[in-house]
């Protein structure tokens, strides 16, 4: 039962690599008839030795001799065309297949919801993406056209063979159940190997990327003895998986060339005799042993081939796997349209936990925002008030109540009209390799350097991007390694600035910057939020204290609503003990 279900799984799996395929269908066709001629070729050349040992050497007939050999050397030319054109045709589709194959598995991991990749290591993704995807590469390429041409070839070989004697062919191939009952044997514990090896590739690159990235903590906390230990562990297995598979290889490659030698030894003990009797000719037995070296060629070839299958299909279960996740946050049907977006936002008593078995993260969150005013949001660590930024993005989806912008709820809306009303500013610096510009722009054409420019002075960026070598054109490396925090926050926020947004969302937006960065932040911020709706989270209580509305969290539930006055009033509240230990050395302005 577990045999069918896999080979079913296994030709599931070869339909959907044909679909990747299906568009050079007719460079296949051409690349399979080149395959049957390089075949007709390659064996044909024993054939025209046979003919000219038996029909002109024997009869001392040089004229027609050089006949012969003037074919010969015709097939041996014909074959290197040929076959010269063949690969180059095969490997020319086969990496378009493979540009298709990974631009759907980047495009698809690009579309998973963030939840999928807090439980997905990002070194297995960038396997799934590399190296998975390359391991596909000779079966795509040449693989399939490859198998054929090897059974054309195995089909001319004996249909030459059994023309010229019936019985010597059948004791060259007597050795065959026996190579297909090791092949078989092959098959079922190789599958496995690879199977094993593709895992450990992906623990291994886990591992690698995550270390990499927090190499700071490692060397600071000298540990990077005890992470070369854990390296050591992983990479021995990784080194296990691919020994027990160079075994099988040990084995199974020597025991071919065994089976090939003892065809050999077969056809000159038989054929030998009957030679000697008179039964056989010369020319025959000359062949017969030709082919006979000939025949376990591709014998072989189809075993490294199915090798390459396995190979593929242990990669290819993976790849699939990403392209059958099934996206969380769906866009409806028929989604609504915000025709005239105000950028007023409510929550309606949100219920939200990042598993079905995990505690609620919010609790019967109700609050309101009208367009055009200022939220912010401050708690302790771990009372939600990053959480409620991801749910307004539907980064993840509420299990209970409702989030609505301009009455709408949110879940009713297309994703990509609902996350073009928003401008976001992370704690965290995303920034990627490239220009200052592009990092801003995003590569988007509609962002001009005129908007560019014009985003930085607002938020005073420019003065620090006007002294980088090529200013806008600087190239940034290494999430912009080269600058300073305050500076990537700086990029970050003319970032999104520059989109125009309805709605303007800051987490921890000054967390990362000086005292003065700040000040110039705040102060360009505030022209740059003005007409816009603004939610924002922070640590500092001097940023917010303009807000119209500030949100008071701990563990999960809204516990104070105002105004910064409104809640230092309240002499015991979580606001005011905040307020107090941020500026202890100051007396309380209520």
């Amino acid at each position: 039962m577990a045999k069918t279900l896999k080979k079913a799984a296994d030709k599931t799996l070869i339909k959907r690599l044909y679909f990747y395929i299906q568009p050079f269908v007719g460079y296949i066709a051409l690349a399979i008839a080149l395959s049957l001629a390089v075949a007709y070729l390659g064996t044909v050349r024993p054939k025209l030795t046979q003919i000219a040992v038996d029909d002109y050497i024997a009869f001392d007939n040089f004229e027609g001799l050089y006949t012969v050999i003037l074919l010969l050397f015709g097939a041996l030319f014909g074959e290197f065309i040929l076959l010269m054109v063949n690969t180059y045709l095969t490997r020319w589709f086969g990496q378009n297949a493979l540009y298709s194959l990974r631009s759907a598995v980047f495009e698809k991991i690009q579309s998973l919801h963030v939840q999928y990749f807090d439980r997905s290591p990002i070194g297995r993704l960038i396997t799934r993406t590399t190296s998975d995807v390359e391991a596909l590469s000779e079966l795509l390429s040449d693989g399939v056209v490859a198998i054929i041409g090897d059974l054309f070839r195995i089909f001319f070989i004996l249909y030459f063979m059994f023309s010229m004697n019936w019985e010597l062919s059948l004791v060259t191939i007597a050795i065959l159940p026996v190579l297909f009952y090791a092949t078989f044997w092959f098959k079922e514990r190789v599958r496995v190997s690879f199977l094993k090896v593709r895992d450990q590739i992906s623990h291994l690159n886990s591992f690698v990327q995550e270390h990499i990235n927090g190499m700071k903590v490692v060397q600071l906390f000298n540990r990077e003895q005890y992470q070369h230990e854990k390296f050591q562990k992983i990479n021995q297995k990784h080194k296990e998986a691919h020994v027990e598979t160079i075994f099988y290889f040990s084995i199974f490659w020597p025991l071919v060339e065994v089976f090939a030698s003892f065809a050999m030894a077969l056809i000159v003990w038989y054929g030998g005799g009957r030679a000697l009797m008179g039964g056989v000719s010369f020319g025959v037995l000359l062949a017969f042993i030709q082919y006979a070296r000939q025949f376990f060629q591709p014998i072989r070839g189809l075993s490294e081939k199915f090798n390459t299958l396995q190979s593929a299909l242990a990669s290819s279960e993976r790849i699939f796997e990403v392209l059958d996740t099934e996206h969380q946050i769906n866009t409806p049907d028929n989604p609504s349209v915000l025709k005239n977006p105000k950028g007023h936002i409510s929550f309606k008593n949100v219920w939200f936990r990042y598993n079905d078995e995990g505690n609620w993260i919010l609790q019967d969150i109700c609050f309101e925002v009208l367009p055009g005013e200022h939220l912010a949001i401050v708690g302790a660590t771990g009372a939600g008030k990053t959480t409620i930024i991801n749910l307004i993005l539907r980064f993840y989806e509420i299990q209970k109540g409702s989030i609505c912008i301009d009455g709408i709820d949110i879940r009713e809306l297309e994703l990509s009209e609902l996350r073009t009303l928003f401008g976001l500013v992370l704690q965290d610096h995303s920034l990627f390799t490239g220009t200052v510009y592009e990092n801003i722009s995003l590569g988007n054409p509609e962002i001009s350097m005129a908007k560019v420019k014009k985003a930085a002075e607002d938020v005073e960026a420019s003065r620090f991007i006007k002294k980088l070598p090529g200013e806008y054109e600087y190239v940034l490396q290494k999430q912009g390694s080269a600058l300073s925090m305050g500076q990537k926050q700086l990029i970050c926020f003319v970032r999104a600035l520059v989109y125009n947004p309805l709605i303007m969302v800051l987490d921890e937006a000054t967390s990362s910057v000086d005292s003065e960065t700040e000040a110039l932040v705040n102060i360009a911020s505030k022209k740059a939020m003005k007409g816009r709706t603004t939610i924002a989270i922070a640590h500092r209580l001097s940023t917010i204290q303009d807000a119209h509305t500030i949100l008071v969290m701990h563990k999960g539930q809204i516990r104070e609503v105002g105004n910064h006055h409104e809640l230092l009033e309240q002499e015991n509240g979580i606001y005011r003990k905040l307020y107090e230990l941020q500026y202890k050395d100051q007396s309380v302005q209520v």
